[in-house]
């Protein structure tokens, strides 16, 4: 075993681990959480796709496709205070706790639409490392072994685990690059520690910034 294998190996174990923590997952309804989405539409879409001016200007990620056992989780951290921003924690705060699983729903059987790559130049380089990680002196395991090939997240998680896993991968691909880049720079710095492990921030903070820019462009134009 290689040592990209081992730590990927090692980074969806800890994931496996953290199992049980979460609880079990509240079934959505998608067409209720649709009636219950205008609010979150304005910035996020209506169907989950933020446009690139409304993301320029608001800096709202895309929910379309989007695992929505994690988005239930994102709306519970900023409701607790685990993660702020100056938008989402206001927001948050008004969202009724028995319309959190309708609205997850909803924004997760919606198809994303990829960005178009800004730096077709960093793409060779993000591929690289999405697929197959780096090696020493800072190793980092391929992101595609939690992400999946496509950068489609965990979906697929009830079929190994009775619990939703505390540490849940997130549905990637086709989100804006620039907020793909500005997650990975918050884990680098410890300005965001949403992560059970610190699975993610070990990982951004063996990247250096050339190569953040880089995968971020490379998962912003995956199609799931």
């Amino acid at each position: 075993m290689t040592i990209k294998q081992l730590l990927a190996a090692v980074a969806c174990a800890t994931l496996a681990t953290a199992s049980g923590a979460a609880g079990k997952a509240a079934a959505g309804n998608p067409e209720a959480g649709q009636q219950k989405s205008a609010v979150c539409g304005a910035c996020h879409g209506a169907d989950g796709n933020s446009a690139p001016e409304i993301f320029a200007a608001l800096k709202a990620p895309k929910l379309a496709g989007q695992v929505p056992e994690y988005i239930a989780k994102s709306l519970h951290d900023f409701k607790s205070g685990r993660r702020t921003n100056e938008t989402m924690s206001p927001q948050a705060q008004a969202v009724a706790e028995v319309d959190i699983a309708d609205l997850a729903a909803w924004f997760a059987s919606q198809k994303v639409q990829p960005s178009p790559a800004a730096n077709k130049e960093q793409l060779a380089l993000g591929e690289k490392i999405f697929n197959k990680g780096k090696g020493r002196p800072a190793p980092v395991a391929a992101c595609k072994g939690c992400h999946g090939p496509y950068g489609a997240g965990n979906f697929g998680w009830a079929k190994v685990y009775s619990n939703v896993p505390a540490a849940l991968a997130p549905a990637v691909g086709g989100q804006h690059a620039a907020y793909v880049n500005d997650q990975l720079m918050a884990y680098k710095a410890g300005r965001r520690s949403t992560d059970p492990g610190k699975i993610m921030r070990d990982i951004a903070g063996r990247l250096d910034d050339k190569e953040i820019a880089a995968v971020s462009e490379y998962i912003a134009s995956l199609s799931r």
